[in-house]
């Protein structure tokens, strides 16, 4: 017999963290690794767009990563749990950091803000980085609220969001598509 994707074991709202905690499905964990998986799915957009074979590679180690991350938001800190969930590491963030790095070498100087646009592929990046940047805001307010975070979940969320950013000039300029600066009505 096939996997059933439906449960009904929601239907009233609830849902279980790893662990077997039962929250509501509007408790600040769940919304946090919602938009873990909403970041996630917008990265398989971008993606998509991509033509790089080395960019292409590296989204899908940070779709991987995101996995690792909704998984770790997912688990009731208060329970063993039987199951092995992966971790991040310290070298998960400096590959973004040298990735950043190296792109940011062929890239001009940026003399001025951006407006996201120009080329899907640019746009869906500044949408992923914006997904990225609430799901560390919601990482920060779980922080705030004494829920437990892993402080490598947000530095990694954190490093993500500087990375989408550098990737949509990086798209632009290998699609040779100008950048379109932000030029403030005074």
């Amino acid at each position: 017999m096939a996997f059933k994707i439906y449960t009904k074991t929601g239907d009233k709202g609830k849902t279980s963290l790893i662990g077997g905690t039962k929250v509501s499905k509007s408790h600040l964990r769940i919304e946090t690794y919602g938009t873990v998986d909403e970041l996630n799915s917008w990265l398989g957009l971008v993606n998509d767009y991509m033509t790089d074979e080395g960019v292409k590679a590296l989204i899908g180690e940070i779709q991987d990563r995101l996995f690792t991350v909704g998984a770790s938001l997912a688990t009731d800190p208060e329970k063993n749990v039987k199951m092995s969930i992966p971790d991040l590491h310290a070298e998960d963030v400096k590959l973004l950091e040298d990735k950043i790095d190296a792109m940011n070498e062929v890239l001009p100087e940026m003399k001025h803000f951006i407006i996201p646009g120009g080329h899907p592929a640019v746009s869906n990046c500044h949408i992923a980085r914006c997904v990225c940047r609430r799901a560390e805001r919601l990482c920060v307010d779980m922080q705030e609220q004494d829920m437990q975070v892993e402080p490598l979940v947000l530095q990694y969320l954190n490093r993500l969001s500087d990375y989408l950013f550098v990737l949509a000039r990086y798209a632009g300029h290998l699609l040779q598509v100008p950048e379109i600066p932000w030029k403030p009505r005074v």
